[in-house]
């Protein structure tokens, strides 16, 4: 059952509109999660600002999908799945080996790996992270820049997996998602 009412893009007016426009020209569509956020304006503006801003970061598209992969599996958020499953494989042209992996904050790429690591025994943590787990990111070549990008990707996936989970957003590409 959602819980929020969806703003569709026939619906949208104003500032809502002006924003859909954005999304169409830079995305190519409204994606459903957008119509739920829409509901509040500032928050869907958060998100294109957050999200845009980590685009603009050190991380490579691939790794910051395979962040999203790994959030969305531990916060159990099948449209989150969906999304960067589809954005996996169609952008960031990963293969069905590594998108699995990333589920589990694994990856065949030892670098790759340490960041997604890290980044699970972050999410893992609340925040907290052991020395060790601190020290193995860091011997991988994990850099200052790349941490504090990790841990606003968190945040961003943190925010669309609950978002999503507290409405249960309809999934745009169900058939990518393999249920554990």
């Amino acid at each position: 059952m959602t819980t929020l009412t969806p703003v569709t893009p026939d619906e949208a007016a104003d500032e809502v509109a002006d924003l859909y426009t954005q999304m169409r020209k830079t995305v190519g569509a409204v994606p459903n999660m957008a119509q739920y956020m829409a509901v509040n304006p500032a928050v869907l503006k958060a998100w294109l600002a957050l999200a845009g801003a980590l685009k603009e970061g050190v991380l490579p598209p691939a790794v910051r999908e395979r962040l999203a992969l790994s959030s969305a599996e531990y916060n159990r958020c099948t449209y989150c799945l969906s999304a960067h499953s589809f954005l996996a494989k169609n952008v960031a042209k990963m293969d069905e080996a590594e998108i699995s992996m990333a589920r589990d904050a694994a990856s065949s790429e030892p670098h790759t790996d340490a960041i997604l690591k890290l980044s699970d025994a972050i999410s893992r943590g609340r925040g907290s992270v052991a020395d060790e787990d601190l020290r193995e990111a860091r011997d991988a070549g994990v850099t200052d820049a790349q941490i504090a990008e990790v841990i606003g990707n968190i945040a961003l996936n943190t925010l669309t997996n609950y978002f999503n989970r507290f409405n249960d957003t309809p999934n745009e590409y169900p058939e990518l998602v393999t249920p554990r």
